[in-house]
C-alpha cells in the first residue's frame, strides 16, 4: 500500500552552535577520538572553478567538477593532494559543454554532465574510463536536449535529473554498452499532476541519489521522493517526505520567496550504507518572510521501512548577520555524506562539520572547521572511513574572492583554534571589486534584479564559462527548455 508521508519539522530539534568540548568524544570511535584540540585541514590543492567532488572506489583518488570539465586528484597522501589530470574542454557534437557542476563515479567509469542551468548551447553528458586516473579516456557521449544539474552513476546505470519548463522527471540511461540507451523514466507529474500548475522551480528535481535499488529524489518544495528502481524500466513510487503542500504552494504570491526561503527547499538527499537513515539538506536563505526565516539545515529520517519515513532529528545551520542570498555570507547546508553513524557536511562559508548521528534524535557535533575569508564548501565526502574525508571549496558565491580548492580533513573530534566569528563577516575578505558589502535587507538583491544565479542552481558562469544563471530565467518565468 502506498502511503504519503507528510512530516512537519521545526528548528527546535537542532544543535546549539557552540563546538563540543571533551564531551564531544563520548560517543566517538577511537579513530574519531584521537584529536583533542586544534582541528584543521590535513592538506589542500588549488582547483580552479571547483564544484562537486567525489571519491573513487580505491580511496586514493578524487574527481572534481570544474565548470568546463573535471580534474582528477591523487589523495593517497592526504597531507599532499596533487593534480593527476585535467579535462577542461569537454565537447559534445563538436560544441563545448559548459556549466559542469556535477561529476559522478563508480568503479572505472566517470560521468560529467551539463550545463547545470537552462539556456543556449549543447546539453548532455560524457563518459570516461578512469581506470588510470592520470589518463582519463572518453568512452561515449550523449546529447539530451535538456540541461542536467545533477546525476548519479550506479554500476552501469546513470540516473539523471531531467528538468524542463514542463517536466521534471528522473531519466535512467544504460551507459555500459557500446551505445548509451534510455531504459526508464519516473515523473512526479505523472503521479501528482497538480504540481504541473506550479512554477517549475517549486517542483524542480535538483538531485538524485541511489542506494540498493532505491532512488532518493530531492524535488525542492514538492519534497523528497523515494522511488524503487530495482527494475529501472519501471520505477515505482514508494513514499515521500515534505515540509509544505501543493495547496500551500499554490497560494504563494511570489514564487521567488518560496524558492529561496523555507519551508521546503529539498536540495540534496542521501542515505547511509545500511539504507536505514536518510538525511535531507535544505538549501535556503532569509527572505524577510514568515518564520522560519533563516538558512536551511539538515533533517534526519528513519527509513528502515521506506514506505513509512519517520522524522527523527534536525541539525540547524550556523547563523550569521546577513543571511540573505545577496549578502554572500552563505551558511546554509549544501552537500554531504552519511557513513558509519557519521554525517560529513558542508555549509558554504560556514565550513565543514562532522556529526555523530548514531542517535539521529540527538545529533552530536564532533568537529567544525571554517575559514570564510578563503573557503566556501560545496561538499564533504569520505576518503578513508574512520580516517579522512575530502571537501571541495567553490568560487561560485557572490561577493567573495574565494579560490577553488580541494581540502582533506581528519575524521576526528576536536575544536578549531581561534575560529573566525560568523557574526563579524566584515573581516572575511573582499570581492573582485575590492569590497565585501552586504545589503542588509533580506531580499534586496532579488528585488533589484542585480543577480545572475539562484539558490540550488549556483552557476560558475561569471568565473569560467560565461553561462547564464537561472535567476534570469526565474524573473521571466516563461523560458522553455
Amino acid at each position: 500500500m502506498e502511503r504519503r508521508a507528510f512530516l512537519a519539522t521545526s528548528g527546535a530539534a537542532g544543535l546549539a552552535l557552540s563546538l563540543p568540548g571533551t564531551a564531544a568524544a563520548s560517543r566517538s570511535s577511537p579513530a574519531v577520538a584521537r584529536r583533542q584540540s586544534g582541528y584543521e585541514p590535513l592538506g589542500q590543492v588549488p582547483v580552479g572553478s571547483a564544484a562537486e567532488a567525489v571519491v573513487g572506489d580505491d580511496g586514493e583518488t578524487a574527481a572534481v567538477a570544474v565548470a568546463t570539465g573535471f580534474v582528477t586528484v591523487d589523495v593517497s597522501d592526504p597531507a599532499d593532494p596533487t593534480i593527476l589530470a585535467e579535462e577542461r574542454d569537454i565537447e559534445l557534437e563538436g560544441e563545448s559543454l559548459s556549466q559542469i557542476l556535477d561529476v559522478t563515479v563508480d568503479g572505472d567509469r566517470l560521468v560529467v554532465a551539463g550545463p547545470a542551468n537552462p539556456g543556449p548551447g549543447i546539453k548532455g553528458f560524457r563518459c570516461y574510463d578512469v581506470s588510470d586516473p592520470a589518463d582519463p579516456a572518453s568512452i561515449g557521449a550523449y546529447e539530451t536536449g535538456y540541461h542536467i544539474h545533477n546525476c548519479y552513476l550506479e554500476d552501469e546505470l546513470l540516473f539523471v535529473a531531467a528538468n524542463t519548463q514542463r517536466e521534471n522527471p528522473l531519466v535512467i540511461y544504460d551507459v555500459g554498452g557500446d551505445e548509451i540507451a534510455h531504459v526508464g523514466t519516473w515523473s512526479l507529474l505523472d503521479r501528482e499532476p497538480g504540481w504541473r500548475d506550479t512554477n517549475m522551480f517549486a517542483r524542480y528535481l535538483h538531485d538524485v541519489y541511489v542506494h540498493d535499488g532505491m532512488a532518493y529524489l530531492a524535488h525542492w518544495n514538492a519534497g523528497t521522493y523515494l522511488v524503487d528502481v530495482t527494475d529501472p524500466t519501471e520505477p515505482e513510487y514508494v513514499s515521500h517526505v515534505a515540509e509544505t503542500t501543493l495547496a500551500e504552494q499554490r497560494e504563494i504570491d511570489d514564487w521567488r520567496d518560496a524558492a529561496y526561503g523555507l519551508p521546503g527547499n529539498d536540495h540534496y538527499a542521501a542515505v547511509d550504507e545500511t539504507g536505514d537513515l536518510m538525511a535531507v539538506g535544505r538549501e535556503a536563505w532569509a527572505t524577510g518572510g514568515p518564520a522560519p526565516d533563516r538558512p536551511g539545515g539538515i533533517d534526519l529520517y528513519d527509513v528502515s521501512d521506506p514506505s513509512e519515513p519517520v522524522h527523527r532529528g534536525s541539525i540547524d545551520p550556523p547563523r550569521t548577520t546577513d543571511e540573505s542570498y545577496g549578502g554572500g555570507t552563505w551558511t546554509t547546508s549544501h552537500n554531504f555524506e552519511l557513513r558509519d553513524d557519521r554525517l560529513y557536511s558542508s555549509w558554504y562559508r560556514a565550513g565543514v562539520k562532522i556529526h555523530d548521528v548514531s542517535d539521529p534524535a540527538d545529533p552530536e557535533q564532533l568537529a567544525w572547521w571554517r575559514d570564510p575569508a578563503e573557503t566556501g564548501f560545496w561538499t564533504a565526502r569520505v576518503l578513508e572511513p574512520g580516517e579522512t574525508f575530502v571537501a571541495s571549496s567553490t568560487e561560485a558565491i557572490r561577493n567573495t574572492s574565494i579560490k577553488g580548492a580541494l581540502y582533506t580533513f581528519p575524521i576526528e573530534a576536536g575544536e578549531q583554534t581561534d575560529p573566525p566569528s560568523l557574526q563579524e563577516p566584515g573581516g572575511w575578505g573582499a570581492d573582485s571589486n575590492g569590497s565585501n558589502e552586504t545589503n542588509g535587507a533580506a531580499n534586496e538583491t532579488e528585488a533589484d534584479g542585480g543577480d545572475d544565479s539562484i539558490p540550488g542552481f549556483t552557476a560558475l558562469g561569471g568565473l569560467a564559462v560565461g553561462g547564464m544563471g537561472l535567476e534570469w530565467l526565474r524573473r521571466r518565468g516563461n523560458v522553455q527548455d
